[in-house]
């Protein structure tokens, strides 16, 4: 055996670089302990990942020279490898560096720099020019962060300068079937230069990303021989022979192969971390008997316990008593505290105030948002008194037409389901079901309705959930034309009105909650559109 490396898979709190610190330097001990000679961290582990205008301040940085010089101090019998961020000539640098011995003995700067999706690295970076390599117990070790992989030249130019084991250290965020994509990229490079890779990614849930760790390793004829669990904090170890030749010590565990599982998991891992990083005591949400709703509070409950998660039913003359019925069954399966609080004097007493102003007017979308916005008073009140977090229950599909209301079912401080189109929001709860039966069978069988008038049914507003989720995916996710998606089969009327509530919309999603991504463009960070456009 010529090394032992383990990837320390951690899940740190972007901004609290002492407290990363503190994990990585127990990191480093645990991996000393079992017996690992080299621990790699996962990029910009120092800081968490993205730092975003933290870089800008130049105290940020000084406290990142401080915690780099404490881990030189008390860190040591391992080679540790980290990111963090260096300001050096030329400017600031997203750098791998390596520490031995209580120095730094090698650093590499990152070459390929992401600048789209939710990426936006060159407004704080610059880019590193050549490659790094150093000498481990008699081995080449090379280094590379993240985006450097997606690109041939960065590994072309590890291998060209002699190593034989390329640390790659990340922080890829997750969507759906990202997995697949990076072991086979990573295969592909591993096998086209001759080259085991060692694959470190971040883990946990950061606003609106979510780092799904799974780090992995490959030889280097392209196998994936070690591979550690996703969405959780893991070690992974690797035993390196002579010629740099990785093999697992541990059997290699089957990838995830259930979309809707590692979605799920997302999901969860997403409001846990936002939630306690954020420092809340828990989660509230309204329970209205409907399929949205049903998913959150499965979700909330698996993420925080049911003992931290508050579920509210506030009926109105609307509501249908199976509403009621369900919610309460719901609850009562997953164990959470419920509160019942009809809206109906509320709004009673808001329909008077208005009565001067409405007289002579027809009835309206009008009322219907008064009903929704007594909702959200009535829980963010809940939220403000408890420090529980209000947890929207908007889907993807909603979001888009803008089908919610500002300041009624909007409000709050973190929507779960926010990139979560409709039909797969049933997928979704089908899933949960089979995992222990937490939603009752009538909530994903019924019409969906906002029981905001007299027998609504979301039908009535919106084309079938079936038809909107695909034109919506064909528009927002791949930039396609209203002709090439009325090409596609489906009625041109229904296509133009689909869209133009899109374009109309932007102005309620710029003011809506933050949620967790799980498509490769999500409203938010992804996808930037004006409010005011001619387009």
């Amino acid at each position: 055996m010529a090394c032992l490396i383990q990837i320390a898979q951690i899940n740190p709190l972007v901004g609290d670089v002492a407290g990363n610190a503190t994990r990585i330097i127990a990191a480093s001990a645990q991996a000393r302990t079992a017996g690992a000679d080299l621990v790699v961290f996962p990029e910009l582990a120092l800081t968490g990942y993205p730092p975003e205008d933290l870089l800008l301040r130049p105290e940020f940085l000084r406290r990142v020279e401080a915690a780099l010089e404490r881990l030189c101090a008390e860190v040591s019998g391992i080679t540790l490898v980290l990111g963090y961020p260096r300001q050096a000539v030329g400017g600031l640098f997203n750098v791998a560096g390596v520490l031995r011995d209580g120095a730094v003995i090698a650093e590499y700067a990152k070459q390929q720099l992401p600048n789209y999706s939710v990426f936006d690295e060159k407004r704080y970076f610059q880019p590193g020019t050549t490659p790094t390599v150093f000498a481990h117990r008699g081995l080449m070790i090379g280094l590379s962060v993240c985006e450097d992989i997606w690109h041939d030249e960065p590994t072309r130019q590890t291998a060209a300068a002699g190593a034989q084991i390329l640390l790659n250290l990340n922080a890829s965020p997750f969507h759906a079937g990202k997995l697949a994509e990076r072991e086979a990229l990573v295969a592909r490079r591993a096998s086209d230069h001759g080259m085991s890779i060692v694959y470190a990614n971040l883990v946990g849930g950061q606003d609106e990303l979510v780092f799904d760790g799974a780090s992995f390793a490959a030889d280097r004829s392209g196998q994936i021989i070690a591979r550690a669990p996703g969405f959780i904090e893991a070690a992974l170890t690797v035993e390196c022979d002579a010629a740099g030749q990785p093999v697992s010590i541990n059997p290699l565990p089957e990838a995830p192969t259930g979309e809707l599982e590692t979605i799920y998991a997302a999901l969860v891992l997403g409001v846990r971390d936002y939630v306690q990083k954020n420092g809340f005591r828990g989660a509230v949400l309204g329970l209205s008997g409907g399929v949205d709703s049903a998913l959150t509070l499965a979700i909330a409950v698996d993420a925080l316990g049911a003992g931290q998660v508050e579920a509210v039913l506030m009926p109105s003359r609307y509501t249908a008593e199976m509403s009621n019925t369900d919610a309460l069954e719901q609850a009562r399966l997953l164990g959470v505290a419920t509160q019942v609080i009809p809206i109906e004097p509320a709004f009673q007493t808001f329909l008077a105030m208005l009565e001067p102003v409405f007289s002579g007017r027809p009835v309206d979308v009008t009322e219907e948002n008064i009903q929704a916005r007594c909702r959200g008073i009535i829980l963010m009140a809940i939220s403000n008194k408890t420090q529980r977090i209000l947890l929207t229950t908007g889907n993807k599909s909603e979001m888009a037409v803008g089908y919610a209301t500002l300041y009624g079912d909007m409000a709050g401080g973190f929507a779960p389901i926010k990139d979560v189109p409709k039909m797969l929001v049933y997928a979704l709860a089908h899933y949960r079901n089979q995992r222990s039966s937490v939603i009752p069978e009538r909530v994903l069988t019924r019409p969906p309705s906002a029981e905001l008038r007299p027998d609504q049914t979301d039908q009535d507003s919106l084309p079938p959930y079936e038809v909107l989720d695909v034109i919506l995916r064909l528009y927002i996710e791949d930039d396609e034309c209203v002709e090439r998606i009325v090409s596609r089969g489906y009625p041109e009327d229904v296509v133009r009105r689909v869209t133009r509530l899109v374009d109309r919309n932007e102005y309620k999603r710029r003011q809506s909650p933050p949620g967790v991504r799980i498509s490769q463009r999500a409203f938010g960070r992804d996808r930037r559109y004006p409010m005011t456009s001619g387009f």
